[in-house]
């Protein structure tokens, strides 16, 4: 398995080795003691979750409060989606960028996303599965989110499907500006300290 950092801190890239033949193909789409060895850190799940989605749903901006954050690994093993990191670590040196990235059934990529960074996707085909390996339980008091289509952070939903749809929870959800103003997003040197 490839494992290398993106432009924001706390994304890394984890492409697996495929080993395709007659009967289809064998990969390991996680490895911790790779993912260690890449990070410096040891990611301990807690907690495995799979969402099934239809062509154009947009799910997030959603982050967890830190501490105790939660740190993600997600991986797509059917259909397709645009994976999106939003950095809302106020005082990084990257606050407000994002980074989008392909993963499906055919890259067979994974991403490993630290804590404080705001997660989103948007599925490109029907019944697009997503599989999120996440170092902490669901706590409903300590999730968050920021509104996707806030056109301060500018995601590109409307690049790759025509009508994007949401739940009601991600679109009454607070901008960008909002989030900050409320003292709603992370601190970069709390996130940096796990």
């Amino acid at each position: 398995m490839k494992i290398e950092p993106l432009s924001i801190s706390g994304i890394w890239m984890c492409t697996p080795q495929v080993h395709p033949d007659d009967r289809g193909a064998f990969l390991e789409w996680f490895r911790g003691d790779r993912l260690e060895e890449a990070t410096g850190r040891r990611f301990q799940v807690a907690q495995a979750n799979h969402s099934v989605s239809q062509r154009g749903v947009v799910r997030g901006v959603h982050f967890a409060d830190v501490p105790p954050g939660q740190a993600k690994y997600v991986y797509c093993p059917d259909g397709a989606v645009i994976d999106v990191i939003v950095d809302l670590r106020v005082g990084s040196p990257t606050f407000g960028a994002s980074e989008a990235v392909l993963l499906d059934d055919t890259n067979r990529r994974g991403l490993f996303i630290a804590e404080g960074l705001g997660h989103a996707f948007c599925s490109l085909r029907d019944d697009t599965s997503l599989s999120y390996l996440v170092s902490t339980v669901y706590r409903p008091a300590s999730e968050h989110a920021v509104n996707p289509f806030d056109p301060a952070l500018a995601l590109p939903w409307n690049d790759h499907v025509d009508t994007p749809i949401a739940s009601p929870r991600d679109l009454e959800a607070p901008t960008f500006a909002e989030a900050e103003r409320d003292g709603l997003l992370p601190n970069f040197a709390d996130c940096v300290d796990l």
